[in-house]
């Protein structure tokens, strides 16, 4: 398709990611991964398909209230509505002509039979989302938890108060920041990169060059990590000669933090793609691990390790900023069948720490289910086990982001600093085996 105006391919990539992605609840990374070679798109391309996916998904709420109430009826096919959120997601939040969004949606549209007959509503629809911009956005503003789903913003405001939830919600809405862990000194990096360093140690990178072009990326200096991710690492107290098991490691950030700190560091995931990933990670870092592709559940228990950390699989719903589709493909019935598997492997990871060992436990989640919740039943059934509460000092962070037990609780709109707000959602608690 030679001739096709300019910008058709990245968006014909961005609908098709959209509605695959919305209707068989797949991981938009992985849909946009088995995608994107068939497509055969320039980078530039590839960039504006994927920010066009991921800002309808960020705010599909918002986008599809937009659509309802200029429509006369339910939109009632999958495909057509993906088409109207896709071109809906560039006039109210990207910074495309309105007249290239509405055009390509009609030429997209006229490639498919089933839609071709939906190009002119297509056409009305997105002229008049855009006459109506301002006021589309005004009522946004207003309600911000419109942009998750009804099951979460219903958890959040039982869990943390109609106020925080809002916040939450609000956070989710702004696009990640870049953060960074140096493998040495951050300090020396700080310039270079443009960064900032936060009080734990991360840096902040407002550059938005691609990550491999930056300063530091081939002499492995640093991996990209998020400033919360990079926390439950540090309460192993990793050292020189520490034998330590990361379960569920990849993609392996905190497996490298463990390294980097000297410790003898076993790797364990269930994927053996993921841990082929993580150690093309470590190998341009210079750092080594032991890596075993395997369920962590099929561990033996005859080998104990002095530190466990176990970063289990969960609904990830504190990840929102990043990973937007988590939202739209996950449902409340995720939560429980996550929290059985976590306290599964919580069990197991209790079974391999040796006596006066630590288990660092963490999810980058927000539902109590698969954190406090499942800290609490930990210790019910392990009475081996105690809690060591986290001293705010020793992680540089703020009194806020720890709970009344002393365990590790940020939420996505809390931050290291004031003028770094931000943070992808975690929880994480430290047992120490009698």
């Amino acid at each position: 398709m030679a001739d096709e105006q300019p910008g058709l391919g990245a968006r014909r990539l961005a609908f098709a990611a959209l509605e695959e992605t919305l209707r068989v609840r797949r991981a938009l990374d992985d849909v946009l991964a088995a995608r994107a070679p068939v497509a055969a798109l320039e980078p530039r391309d590839l960039g504006l398909a994927r920010a066009i996916a991921v800002t309808a998904l960020r705010r599909l709420g918002t986008i599809r209230a937009a659509l309802a109430e200029r429509l006369s009826q339910p939109v009632g096919d999958p495909r057509l509505e993906a088409l109207l959120v896709a071109g809906a997601a560039q006039i109210l939040f990207l910074d495309v002509p309105d007249h290239a969004a509405v055009a390509t949606a009609v030429d997209l549209a006229r490639e498919e039979r089933r839609l071709a007959r939906a190009a002119g509503l297509i056409n009305a629809v997105l002229r008049r989302v855009a006459r109506e911009r301002d006021a589309v956005l005004a009522e946004a503003e207003a309600d911000p938890l419109r942009d998750a789903p009804t099951w979460l913003a219903a958890r959040w405001v039982a869990t943390y108060g109609e106020a925080s939830a809002a916040e939450i919600a609000r956070a989710h809405r702004r696009e990640a920041a870049l953060d960074l862990t140096v493998k040495g000194d951050p300090q020396q990096w700080v310039d270079a990169l443009e960064a900032r360093l936060l009080p734990t140690g991360t840096l902040r990178v407002a550059a938005r060059a691609p990550v491999p072009e930056l300063p530091g990326y081939a002499e492995g200096a640093w991996w990209v990590q998020d400033a919360a991710a990079a926390l439950p690492a540090t309460l192993l107290g990793a050292r020189p000669g520490m034998r330590i098991a990361d379960l569920c490691a990849a993609p392996g950030g905190k497996t490298a933090q463990l390294a980097a700190a000297g410790a003898d560091v076993l790797a364990v995931d269930r994927s053996a793609k993921r841990l082929e990933r993580l150690s093309e990670n470590l190998a341009r870092l210079g750092l080594g691990a032991e890596t075993r592709a395997v369920d962590a559940l099929a561990l033996p228990e005859d080998a104990l390790f002095d530190a466990v950390l176990l970063d289990a699989p969960c609904s990830s719903t504190g990840t929102l900023r990043r990973h937007p589709d988590v939202a739209w493909t996950k449902d409340e019935g995720d939560v429980a069948k996550l929290a059985a598997l976590q306290a599964r492997l919580l069990d197991k990871a209790a079974a391999i720490t040796k006596p006066g060992g630590v288990l660092v436990y963490c999810t980058c989640s927000l539902e109590p289910e698969e954190g406090e919740a499942q800290a609490a039943a930990f210790l019910a059934r392990h009475q081996d086990f105690a809690r060591e509460p986290i001293d705010p000092q020793e992680i540089g962070c703020a009194s806020a982001l720890l709970t009344a037990d002393g365990d590790l609780r940020v939420l996505p709109h809390l931050g290291l600093a004031p003028e770094a707000p931000g943070l992808d959602g975690f929880y994480a608690t430290r047992l120490r085996k009698r």
